[in-house]
């Protein structure tokens, strides 16, 4: 009896051992996942303020452009793997801020230079912007004590010069009572609308201001834009492009320095998610977002005021925003170490990638003053 039992206890084993390694030996079969890769629908490029200063003048560049950087930036998007559709410049690319005749010779030399150049054949849109050294001019109020108004026929001298830059499509902004708003216009590409303005639209003198106003915008017809441009379903981001930024080192700025009328606009920025204000002006790179915490997140200050003119800014460069498929809207902005003096050739200096980052609507920590040549969190 107990030899059976062992024989029995044998068998079982055995059996035990053979399903064990049946079970090892079968195999395994791997399923694999399914990866999403996000890929961009377009991108926009964009820089301003590259003119030179008043001492650094010289019959031998009559553009008053800082050419070195000019062409070092033009040629270096037109050599872009992925060259942005669009590429935006956010003003004071010539110094003028005097008279007609200098805005007018000034303008024609920019012109020139920027024909010579491999991107005005690469099929990437150029969108000029006229600054305040396009707009407006000089005058010494008292001793030493020098403020910028209007100039009378610099808009009809950019349309003589710059018509090119202007985007096919553009809505012009109808003349308000007082403003001449040829320069101020939106237009669309793909699901991005784009609002641009003139931040220093002509306005004659008047009894109140005998030589008219710096810094004015058509107000109502941007607020109105940005509202149309919300309710459109086939716009999904929205940015204000224009020279003048509102907020400058994070706080906001109603002087010579910022944009005066920005308290009357920014507001319908927030209610209506404006991804950012595109602005130059403060010779530096910046990007902060103020948040409204009624909003639960806040529209961006980006200011690429480094684009080659004498300033804070660490580096000279341009920025890029791509826009994804996924909705995603990454920024990012390259440059090179500018030389001493400004204008210096540096052509050892690499271009490398300064600021990169998600736009974000929700509060976003991470905020970047290149005048700390760093990022803050």
């Amino acid at each position: 009896m107990k030899s059976t039992n062992l024989l029995i206890s044998f068998v079982f084993i055995i059996l035990l051992t053979s399903c064990k390694k049946e079970i090892k030996e079968k195999p395994i079969i791997e399923t694999e996942e399914e990866i999403v890769v996000d890929t961009p629908i377009f991108s926009f490029s964009f820089t301003g303020c590259n003119r030179i200063d008043r001492g650094d003048q010289s019959t031998a560049n009559p553009s008053t452009a800082n050419t070195y950087v000019l062409k070092r930036v033009l040629f270096e998007i037109a050599q872009k793997e992925e060259q942005p559709e669009l590429f935006f410049f956010l003003g004071d690319l010539v110094l003028a801020e005097s008279t007609n005749a200098k805005l007018n010779s000034q303008l024609s030399a920019w012109d020139a230079i920027y024909k010579e150049q491999e991107i005005s054949n690469s099929g990437i849109e150029m969108v000029a912007i006229p600054g305040n050294h396009e707009m407006l001019y000089s005058v010494e109020v008292s001793e030493n004590d020098w403020h910028e108004f209007p100039l009378k026929g610099s808009t009809d001298i950019w349309l003589q010069h710059m018509k090119d830059y202007l985007p096919d499509g553009r809505v012009t902004a109808p003349d308000t009572l007082g403003l001449d708003n040829r320069l101020s216009f939106s237009f669309t590409r793909h699901n991005v609308g784009f609002v641009v303005l003139n931040s220093d639209t002509y306005n004659p003198p008047s009894k109140t201001d005998i030589y008219g106003k710096e810094g004015q915008i058509p107000v109502k017809w941007v607020n109105d834009q940005v509202t149309s441009f919300k309710n459109n379903p086939s716009i999904e981001h929205i940015f204000v492009v224009t020279h003048r930024p509102y907020y400058v080192d994070g706080n906001p700025d109603t002087s010579h320095g910022g944009l005066p009328q920005g308290p009357d606009v920014w507001p319908t920025f927030e209610e209506n998610k404006v991804v950012a204000l595109l602005s130059a002006h403060k010779h530096d790179y910046q990007r902060v977002q103020p948040i409204n915490e009624k909003l639960g997140g806040g529209t961006y200050q980006v200011i690429a005021g480094n684009g080659g003119s004498s300033g804070e800014a660490a580096f000279f460069g341009y920025s890029t925003i791509t826009v994804m498929k996924s909705g995603n809207l990454v920024l990012n902005s390259v440059g090179f170490d500018k030389g001493m003096p400004y204008t210096a050739s540096v052509p050892n200096n690499p271009t490398t990638s300064r600021d990169s980052i998600v736009l974000t609507w929700e509060e976003n920590p991470s905020k970047y003053y290149s005048l700390t040549q760093s990022k803050k969190n």
